[in-house]
């Protein structure tokens, strides 16, 4: 196998699916990485950079919209769905979170592949790679993958949304993340008004990380426009 060939990671429980997929892919010269569950897939996705992902809906230890959602806060690769789910808003809500592409089952695989080809062409073309899973500064320490949070070796206890824009902040080390795409992505889209929200958990999150909004270590406030992550560069792995 050709050590530049493109890596494409397939999470599917099936495993009928996983070697048919296995057979055509690498047919086509790509380097397989195959996982069953939702746990397996995305520690894959964090260690082995996969240049696509592949996955399905219905996992036997997370809801496949759950991992892309998670995938989503750390990671810009480009993202097929699979699933026999053919209803409209199923197709919608992936493609809403972040999903590139969705394809039914059962499916054609020529059709599958050149959907591959045009997936890895767009991200051969594009000016954004993959967000970095890891982050430590000597002080504080981010595992995306994990979701650990960790200050000076102590773990941190962040809520569920605390984590999320800690997550998409870093994620976009270095830009400004506007209020509405951090309210959008973290609470939904029915709430991009609600910039009260966002105040208060970026407050709470710098009294945990101990981080002076006047002299911001990490999260510096962009007046009128949003938040950026400003760690020390070189600390991402």
């Amino acid at each position: 196998m050709n050590a530049s060939a493109p890596r494409v990671l397939v999470i599917d429980d099936e495993m009928q699916i996983r070697r048919f997929l296995d057979i055509g892919l690498r047919a086509e010269g790509y380097h397989v990485l195959q996982a069953a569950t939702a746990a397996e897939g995305l520690a894959l996705a964090a260690t082995q950079s996969p240049d696509l992902v592949i996955l399905d809906l219905g996992l036997p230890d997370r809801e496949g919209h759950e991992v892309l959602a998670e995938l989503r806060q750390w990671s810009t690769v480009p993202v097929l769905m699979l699933s026999v789910r053919d209803a409209e808003r199923e197709k919608v809500r992936a493609l809403d979170n972040g999903a590139n592409d969705y394809v039914t089952k059962p499916f054609g695989i020529q059709e599958l592949m050149a959907r591959v080809r045009a997936l890895l062409r767009t991200r051969a073309t594009a000016s954004v790679g993959g967000m970095t899973p890891r982050y430590d500064d000597g002080h504080l320490s981010v595992d995306l993958a994990r979701r650990e949070v960790a200050l000076d070796g102590t773990p941190l206890a962040l809520t569920r949304k605390e984590y999320a824009v800690l997550a998409l902040l870093l994620g976009h080390s270095g830009r400004v993340v506007s209020q509405q795409q951090l309210l959008r992505e973290v609470w939904g889209a029915t709430h991009v008004q609600d910039t009260h929200y966002l105040r208060i958990v970026v407050g709470r999150l710098r009294q945990k990380l101990g981080d002076d909004p006047a002299a911001p270590r990490w999260l510096k406030t962009e007046p009128g426009v949003g938040y950026r992550f400003v760690g020390v560069s070189g600390a991402a792995e």
